[in-house]
């Protein structure tokens, strides 16, 4: 996606550590107008490698909420995301799986009801980022738990230099990325792919 490689390139900023702060067009700052075109460019992609059976977009709590709604948008389908806390009011059966996260360096854990994920569903995961796969590993995790059938993973920026892709792979399924980064200058800086 062109415009989305061309926002890389001018406002994300590389911090070291496999961290690239995307925050002004991402998971912080969104623009509306780029967001909605990244759904569609998801739902288009999806469409094309067979994925358009979809029946729900699962995400993970923040920063994946936005890809996912706009993508759930493009659709017409339902969005669930995973909750990091347990709330009080969740009574039900509940799917969870637990992942690390890049940037706050400990494990969460993920919840989804089971009444929002059952085993007739075909599903897609929308995340913001493809890096170490932890997070997209435990979605994919609570997906299996339900029964319900994964049909596609998708995620707007992916961090080749994590090798996450390579953990995926092996479920079979579409594997999109709007947008691959990878580092050079070893690696002080990154490149847009």
């Amino acid at each position: 996606m062109k415009e989305l490689k061309e926002t890389i390139t001018a406002k994300a900023e590389y911090l070291g550590d496999g961290i690239l702060k995307a925050d002004s067009f991402v998971n912080h700052q969104l623009l509306p107008g780029l967001s909605t075109r990244m759904g569609k460019a998801f739902a288009d992609r999806f469409r094309e490698q067979g994925a358009g059976s979809a029946t729900k977009i699962v995400t993970a709590e923040v920063s994946g909420i936005a890809p996912a709604l706009v993508t759930a948008q493009a659709l017409d389908i339902p969005m669930v995301f995973a909750r990091k806390k347990k709330p009080a009011f969740m009574k039900e059966t509940l799917y969870e799986a637990s992942a690390t996260s890049r940037t706050k360096g400990d494990d969460v854990t993920l919840y989804i009801s089971s009444r929002y994920l059952e085993p007739d569903d075909k599903v897609i995961i929308v995340d913001d980022f493809l890096a170490t796969a932890s997070t997209l590993e435990a979605l994919v995790s609570i997906v299996k738990q339900s029964g319900a059938q994964l049909i596609g993973i998708g995620c707007i920026i992916e961090k080749v230099f994590e090798n996450g892709r390579q953990k995926l792979d092996h479920l079979g399924i579409p594997i999109i990325s709007l947008a691959q980064v990878d580092l050079v200058d070893s690696g002080r800086t990154f490149t847009v792919l």
